[in-house]
């Protein structure tokens, strides 16, 4: 097997696990959405008010989200303790790219930094921070199997 080929097929691994975390971290976190009553915003990012869709669309976004963290950190991941603090580091970033800027901006409503400290972008950053230390955890749990 040549170096290229063997780091492609680790970077497919990477991926796959950051995968596996983020179908994890996603299912915790959108339950704690559903339980906010938070699912239907969501679906309405495709269209919908229905929280059975919110929960699809926000599956979506956290394997698409779980695999772009497999791809980046998981090469830095040495064990449990750096996987989860990637993924906490990770999760964070997502809370501001996602419901104070890309959310936001789907929806017409801008940049939302000035209620960054209301209380359900709070939650929402609660939640965040859970999907990634799961989403890291995940991704070091499958390269270990």
């Amino acid at each position: 097997m040549t170096a290229v080929t063997q780091t492609s097929n680790q970077m497919v691994q990477r991926s796959i696990g950051g995968v596996v975390g983020g179908v994890a971290g996603g299912i915790l976190f959108g339950g704690m959405m559903g339980g906010m009553g938070m699912l239907p915003m969501v679906a309405a990012l495709v269209g919908s008010t229905s929280p059975v869709i919110g929960f699809l669309a926000h599956m979506v976004i956290s394997v698409v989200i779980g695999a772009s963290f497999g791809f980046l950190f998981g090469g830095r991941i040495t064990g449990w303790g750096s996987g989860a603090v990637y993924g906490l580091v990770y999760g964070a970033l997502w809370w501001v790219l996602g419901p104070l800027v890309i959310m936001p901006a789907m929806m017409g409503m801008g940049v939302q930094f000035g209620a960054a400290f209301s209380t359900p972008l709070l939650m929402s950053l609660v939640g965040h921070l859970v999907y990634g230390i799961v989403t890291g955890l995940g991704a070091v749990w499958f390269s270990r199997r």
